[in-house]
């Protein structure tokens, strides 16, 4: 939480913040990376206005780059469009989208947001392997 004026607003309001702070804290405890995926999803998560949305994606963006980062998109149709309103902004970025068909390849995949083809494909959701549960991805 952040102060202004004496009113208390939630963290989530400050995009570069939440992204300073994050990989700020991925780095002092031995993280190493080069990109990072931002998830755009869940519309009732986010502003009910698109130019607020992508405003909001937009300082996030800038500021990883500002960073040194190079910022990817995870997302779908179904949760881009009502978020960004079909915004192709960000199709300049690499595209990670989820549909859970089992079906490890891009053939379903129909252009969203600008975006003519993904980078990777999320198919399968919780799979235990190992002892551990992990989404199963094809690229």
């Amino acid at each position: 939480m952040c102060c202004k004026n004496h009113h208390v607003i939630p963290f989530f309001f400050y995009p570069a913040a939440q992204v300073t702070t994050t990989l700020n804290y991925v780095r002092s405890n031995g993280g190493s990376f080069g990109q990072v995926w931002l998830d755009i999803e869940a519309p009732n998560l986010w502003s009910g206005n698109c130019n607020t949305n992508i405003n909001f994606l937009r300082t996030m963006v800038q500021t990883i780059r500002n960073l040194g980062y190079t910022p990817q998109i995870y997302s779908s149709a179904s949760q881009w469009n009502p978020i960004m309103c079909g915004s192709t902004e960000f199709s300049n970025m690499q595209l990670w989208y989820a549909h859970y068909d089992g079906n490890p390849s891009f053939s379903d995949f129909t252009p969203f947001g600008g975006w003519s083809h993904p980078n990777i494909k999320q198919y399968q959701g919780t799979t235990n392997i190992c002892g551990t549960q992990i989404d199963q991805n094809f690229y």
